[in-house]
């Protein structure tokens, strides 16, 4: 989305003491109510990788990683992680972890190609967890299973929010909605898939868009996703492809669907050699990750990352992700939000 500027807009809690301590609150609440949901244990992460080993996190293939190299290591290169999608596998395996339980993280990551918006930052901040689970998993049923507990972290958080600071009303459905991404396709053809979420998020407030990363019967996919992480070609129990998706909560600030969460059950040795010949990566088979996924040394999971500032925005009721973090933003940005009442930090 480019820059949106809401008509009216009123910050509710105020700038400064207030806006922190409630930011303060949202990271305390929900990342408790996310590990009690999940069984999840909070791990040290790191914030750099080193280049060639196939850990940092493709996304949709084209944005660049930050790049430096290591004095102290005969100037290797290392990079700032994209997010910890592979990372937290390989961690999973190295604690043992046993089916059922999971690590979390406070991931921090750059993103200098990033279009700056209302929504997007050079600077990430995730909870980024990982869940083992058994093979027998690996099914449409227990994704879903997954994402309502997640939900019920976030609404719970919102509640809680609501007690220490009132202005801030509930307003997330007591449900989640679940739809795949062709099922968006056959209802509205004619829209862009951002449309289409928009559409769908605005009928139902809180939505898990399925299959994403997946072609669809017209030829495009929904929205980019690398190969060697979230499954997004397995056929599934509903007649599509996939298992992974998105959590969207429709945002009555931006008047717009919003993006809270990318998740899914990752890939298996199977569905890796698939997504890697779709894309024509199959180079990637010689990293250091994607060769011991192949050879059965990693567990089966499921995980994902759940914006920080992203959820603070929303339950905050915030127009811009500059009110909740400091960023850099460009100058007319800055001016035309002030106008507007919004103060970025």
């Amino acid at each position: 989305m480019s820059l949106y500027l809401p008509a009216s807009y009123r910050n509710l809690l105020g700038y400064a003491e207030n806006t922190e301590k409630a930011i303060k609150a949202v990271k305390t609440m929900f990342q408790d109510n996310l590990s009690a949901q999940l069984a999840l244990l909070r791990v040290t992460a790191p914030m750099v990788v080193l280049t060639g080993t196939g850990i940092n996190d493709d996304l949709n293939g084209v944005e660049r990683p930050v790049r430096f190299p290591i004095k102290g290591m005969g100037e290797r290169q290392a990079e700032v992680v994209h997010s910890l999608a592979k990372w937290k596998r390989l961690k999973l395996s190295e604690l043992e972890v046993l089916p059922g339980r999971g690590i979390y993280t406070d991931m921090n990551a750059l993103r200098p190609d990033e279009d700056l918006d209302n929504i997007h930052s050079i600077y990430v901040d995730q909870w980024d967890w990982e869940r083992v689970i058994r093979p027998e998993d690996r099914n449409l049923d227990f994704l879903k299973k997954t994402v309502r507990r997640i939900y019920e972290a976030i609404k719970v958080t919102e509640n809680k929010l609501y007690v220490e600071f009132p202005q801030i009303v509930p307003e997330l459905p007591e449900n989640i909605h679940f739809i795949h991404s062709e099922e968006l396709l056959q209802m509205y053809p004619s829209l862009s898939p951002k449309q289409r979420e928009n559409e769908i998020t605005r009928k139902y407030g809180a939505v898990f868009i399925i299959g994403i990363g997946g072609e669809l019967s017209d030829g495009s996919i929904h929205d980019g996703r690398a190969a060697d992480y979230d499954d997004w070609s397995t056929p599934n129990s509903d007649g599509y492809k996939g298992l992974n998706g998105d959590i969207m909560l429709w945002n009555n600030v931006l008047d717009s669907a919003f993006e809270v969460s990318s998740m899914g059950i990752r890939v298996d040795e199977v569905a890796l050699e698939r997504q890697l010949a779709i894309r024509d990566q199959l180079w990637k088979k010689e990293l250091m990750f994607h060769k011991r996924l192949l050879a059965g040394e990693l567990p089966a999971c499921i995980g994902g990352g759940i914006g920080q500032s992203r959820l603070c925005m929303y339950l905050l009721r915030k127009a811009h992700i500059g009110e909740i973090q400091s960023s850099i933003w460009p100058e007319d940005m800055r001016e035309a939000c002030l106008q507007a009442g919004i103060e970025l930090v």
